[in-house]
Order: structure tokens, then sequence, then C-alpha cells
């Protein structure tokens, strides 16, 4: 359906543009929850924000664009804030992959708009700008199921962590540096590319199937 042989430049721009369009969304959805929730940490940091500036890290932000797997600076939460230090964890963990979640819903949204606005036409701005919103949309979902990972530092591992006795829980999280390095050398060998791109195609898919009312209402209205 999508054309993704435009060139190298272009998916640098993209990659680009998802650094400041998605990225800071994920961290300030953290940030939000654990405000509301009684962390005022990220507040007095100044990550209450969907500022770009706020959130990028220099060596993620690089990644992202030249690897398309990338990372912004981590939301700083205090668990004892919350009247429930693990159950607050969990929900602010899951605020994040929540929110590129919806965001991918509303990009799939604009590419489904586009699609009826200009057609089936497969070159110009209107293919140009499908395109975009496409792949926006794919590295939303992808940050998001990437994070949902049950294992740290990724975000999975503090919902999952909900669900695990303290002492399991705890003993885990002793080894979350190695684990993170794991986690990296598996990425960047492509042994998780595989798996990943399948769950991916997945929320593709039923992303683009409840937004197929918006292909019947151009239907009626023409």
């Amino acid at each position: 359906m999508f054309d993704f042989s435009s060139g190298r430049l272009l998916q640098i721009a993209i990659q680009l543009l998802a650094v400041v369009a998605i990225l800071p969304i994920h961290e300030f959805a953290h940030a939000y929850i654990a405000d509301k929730l009684g962390d005022t940490t990220a507040r007095k940091m100044g990550r209450l924000t969907i500022n770009p500036l706020h959130h990028l890290d220099l060596i993620g932000t690089v990644c992202l664009i030249f690897t398309g797997f990338g990372w912004a600076k981590p939301v700083i939460v205090d668990p004892g804030a919350f009247k429930n230090p693990k159950r607050g964890m969990a929900v602010v963990a899951a605020a994040g992959p929540i929110s590129n979640l919806l965001l991918a819903l509303v990009y799939m949204l604009i590419v489904k708009v586009l699609i009826v606005f200009f057609g089936g036409n497969d070159s110009g701005v209107g293919h140009f700008l499908i395109q975009i919103f496409y792949i926006l949309t794919y590295i939303s979902v992808s940050l998001a199921i990437f994070n949902l990972l049950p294992v740290p530092p990724l975000d999975g591992s503090r919902i999952a962590g909900l669900f695990l006795p303290d002492k399991a829980y705890f003993g885990l999280m002793r080894y979350e540096r190695y684990i993170s390095i794991a986690i990296f050398l598996l990425l960047f060998t492509g042994i998780l590319s595989r798996p990943l791109s399948i769950v991916n195609g997945v929320v593709m898919n039923f992303l683009d199937f409840i937004t197929q009312p918006v292909n019947l209402l151009a239907g009626l209205i023409h």
C-alpha cells in the first residue's frame, strides 16, 4: 500500500520528526501521571511539558535518527510519594506506552483522512504526507510495544512488578543494568526484530480496522 523506498534522507527526516513528535509525549505522560498521583519530582525538574528540549537525550536522539531505535531522558519518579508505591510505579509506567498507542491512533486517523482527501494517487504531496504519518504511526506503535516488554528498565517491568511478589520484583531490579545491556545487544543484533515486528504488525492492523469508519463516512459523503 505504501512505498518506503523514498530514500535514506527522507527516512532520517521522518525519524527526526519522530524525536520531537513522539518521544516527548511518552515522557510527558509519565510525568503527568506521576504528578497526579502525588509525586512532584517531575514538575520540579521541568518535565511536566511536551517541549522536546526538556526531554531529549543527545545519544538517544542520534541513535533514533540513524538506527531507528532511540530513547529520551527518563522521568525521575519517587515511589515513596505514592500511597501504594508498587501500584503507583505500574500506573506511571503504563502511561508512556498508552500515550504512544493513543498517538498512533491519531496518526492513523490522519492517514485515513489524507487518503480520502487525496484519493489513491501514488505521487505528489498527498502521497508524501500519507507516508509520513503512516511511518509516524508505526514508530509510535513500535515504541509502545518495545516499552511493554516486561524487563527492566523498560516500562513493562514496572507493570509486571504489580503482579510479582516484592522479593522477586526487587530482586529483578537489582540486575536492571545488566538486563538493559542484554536488551540493547539483542536489539542491535536483530534477534528481537522479528518478534517485535510481528506484534507491531498486529497492532497496526488493529488500528487500520478501527479507523475504517473514516473510509465509510467518506463513501457516504461522496
